[in-house]
């Protein structure tokens, strides 16, 4: 276990993180154990409500209106089409159900009301909610927090250091002050990163670090590796060596004990055999269904399989507040 009485140092996570591979997991199976059940892993699904024509240029989103990648931009998803989508989500194991906008930040228009009333709809179905809807600030935080959502995503996505290398439209402080306002308006916190991207380890250790010194620490953590998507300024990265994963999974466990840690994006990259190393490891949540946002995930029926196998279970849904859940 960390000390939890003195702020946490970057040399700490570097040497937990630089442990010999099967004596990390070791520890972070032994951690994992003692917050979790095992063999419980909470299940969320993602959709893209606004897609496209995001005027950020992060080099790794094919959605950003700087690159040429083939997504065409889109208005909102109709809301009814919303409601269907959440039910069967919770139909196919679900238990949260993410809602996400290519936006830079949120504003006060007809379209953050519409979003409004689907968190306060999709909540009443009996599922968590989350949003990743770019930057808010207080007021925005605290009128998503009133109707009602539960996690608010927004991820540091790599090290300070190595974050303009990626993202140069917005700064690595304007991600930690959305992250402040999510905080102060009393909502949970869903924040990773991305690996993969042509950073060093020392920027692995370097976002892991700032992930584990927000306090507290974000309650849901996705470790993503990076898609290469066609068209985007990282369209040539190599496939991130599953043992790179397996590392970070294992290190996040260890310094955020009681969060949970997400086995995101780019798990179709993955073998079977690496993926159970990262549940062993300490991941104990994952998306449901064959897309997230733009990107591919893994067949639901591929995830039943293989949780099977390991013996894993969705955890459960919340009690529904209306018996009213679309067909």
């Amino acid at each position: 276990m960390m000390a939890s009485d003195r702020p946490l140092s970057r040399q700490s996570v570097a040497n937990l993180y630089r442990q010999p591979l099967l004596e990390l997991v070791f520890q972070a199976a032994s951690v994992h154990r003692m917050h979790h059940d095992p063999q419980e892993v909470q299940c969320s699904t993602l959709i893209s409500l606004k897609t496209g024509g995001c005027p950020e240029n992060c080099a790794y989103c094919p959605q950003s209106a700087h690159h040429e990648a083939e997504v065409q931009a889109e208005g909102m998803l109709d809301p009814e089409e919303v409601l269907t989508r959440a039910a069967r989500a919770k139909r196919a194991g679900a238990n949260r159900f993410c809602m996400g906008a290519a936006w830079r930040e949120v504003r006060n228009d007809q379209e953050f009301e519409t979003v409004l009333q689907l968190v306060e709809r999709v909540k009443s179905l009996g599922l968590e909610t989350c949003a990743t809807l770019g930057m808010v600030d207080d007021q925005q935080a605290q009128r998503l927090a009133s109707a009602g959502l539960d996690y608010y995503n927004h991820n540091l996505d790599t090290s300070p250091e190595f974050y303009q290398q990626i993202i140069q439209t917005r700064r690595f402080e304007d991600r930690l002050a959305t992250l402040q306002s999510v905080r102060r308006a009393g909502m949970k916190v869903c924040c990773g990163g991305i690996l993969g991207m042509g950073e060093s380890e020392e920027d692995r250790i370097g976002l892991l670090h700032a992930l584990a010194s927000q306090d507290p620490a974000p309650e849901s953590v996705p470790i993503n590796a990076l898609v290469p998507v066609a068209g985007t300024p990282l369209e040539e990265q190599p496939t991130l060596a599953w043992e790179t994963m397996v590392r970070a999974v294992a290190t996040a466990r260890i310094l955020m004990p009681q969060s949970r840690v997400r086995l995101s994006a780019g798990r179709t990259a993955m073998t079977e055999e690496a993926q159970a190393l990262c549940f062993l490891a300490g991941a104990n949540s994952v998306f449901l269904g064959d897309r997230l946002l733009t990107t591919a995930n893994p067949e639901r029926h591929q995830d039943q399989k293989l949780f099977d196998k390991l013996g894993l279970k969705p955890a459960a849904c919340q009690e529904e507040t209306t018996s009213s859940v679309p067909q």
